[in-house]
């Protein structure tokens, strides 16, 4: 998976997770309220939507998300976390096209230098762009705008945002994108720009609610142990504490898909196998990424804490595979 540094060391765990026996996390059942863990503790700048972090090859941890822009977090520990900058000094002019704020952003290195993707839209529409911007430092004011990706509009039948990066190990690069309309859907890039392939231009779709509610968005893919997994956020996002955001996963033998969760169901049929879910004050946990780091996959995410007026806060957890599916602990 793209999330991680090319040159990862080893960093502290502060106090986020403390591990589980393996016998415990495979009796949790998904569908039930024990089957979710809390978020491991974090503390400091932790009210965030969307986060995507990345650990820097000094150990450092940074972290970007939405928030007024592509607003910054840095850790030393994954524990505590400080406010900065946002990710652009001024916003590029083509933005106001498709909207004046970047949402969703999705940070990754690669030959030496730092990439994010974004999404550039006004919530509920889908006249909307994923942007590329590149840095060799990673940090607010640092990133260069490289332009646009991939934009849909009004007449699209799906909507561009909430890219993520997955390079597989071939060496080919995949962006996946989406949110309602007709799911999610996958591009492949030219690895030397980052931007479509001009040799491939096929946008495939590899998740999708063709029945009830159109809801499922925020994807992010990864490989493991010889299947590529597909995370996805599914209903509602955004109202608060009132928000039925939930994780869901599917997985297949190829990126392109088809993904199907472990009752056998295609992700293009309303398919995913639970991950996260509301449980006690952690309300419509989504918006992920996933993170390899020293001590383990982690999911990243936001949820909105039912015990202070909704406010979304970062969540944090470890994911077991031993199952041969993401179990979060």
């Amino acid at each position: 998976m793209s999330r991680t540094s090319d040159n990862p060391r080893r960093a502290s765990r502060g106090t986020v997770l403390l591990a589980l026996p393996v016998a415990v996390l495979l009796a949790l059942v998904p569908g039930t309220a024990a089957a979710y863990p809390n978020p491991g503790t974090v503390t400091g700048a932790t009210v965030v939507h969307d986060p995507t972090m990345i650990r820097t090859p000094t150990g450092q941890y940074l972290l970007y998300a939405t928030g007024g822009g592509l607003t910054h977090r840095t850790s030393g520990n994954r524990t505590a976390f400080a406010a900065g900058a946002d990710a652009f000094r001024t916003k590029p002019g083509w933005w106001s096209q498709y909207g004046t704020e970047a949402w969703a952003p999705d940070i990754s290195y690669h030959g030496g230098r730092y990439l994010m993707y974004y999404a550039v839209s006004t919530f509920g529409s889908n006249r909307s762009a994923i942007g590329l911007a590149t840095s060799t430092t990673g940090l607010p004011g640092s990133w260069s705008d490289r332009g646009t990706v991939h934009t849909s509009t009004t007449s699209s039948d799906h909507n561009a945002i909430d890219p993520n990066l997955f390079v597989d190990d071939d060496g080919k690069w995949w962006l996946s994108f989406g949110s309602w309309w007709t799911g999610i859907k996958l591009i492949r890039l030219d690895p030397s720009t980052g931007k479509q392939l001009a040799s491939d231009t096929v946008r495939r779709s590899i998740a999708s609610r063709p029945t009830g509610t159109k809801a499922v968005e925020a994807p992010t893919i990864v490989k493991r142990g010889g299947h590529y997994y597909l995370f996805a956020s599914y209903d509602t996002c955004c109202a608060g504490a009132g928000s039925t955001y939930k994780v869901k996963v599917g997985r297949a033998t190829s990126v392109t898909g088809p993904y199907h969760d472990k009752n056998g169901v295609a992700m293009t049929n309303n398919g995913g196998t639970p991950v996260l879910e509301s449980h006690g004050r952690y309300i419509g946990p989504g918006g992920q990424s996933i993170l390899a780091d020293s001590d383990g996959d982690l999911i990243v995410y936001h949820y909105y804490d039912g015990q202070d007026n909704g406010t979304p806060r970062l969540g944090i957890n470890l994911l077991n595979w031993s199952s041969g599916w993401p179990v979060a602990y």
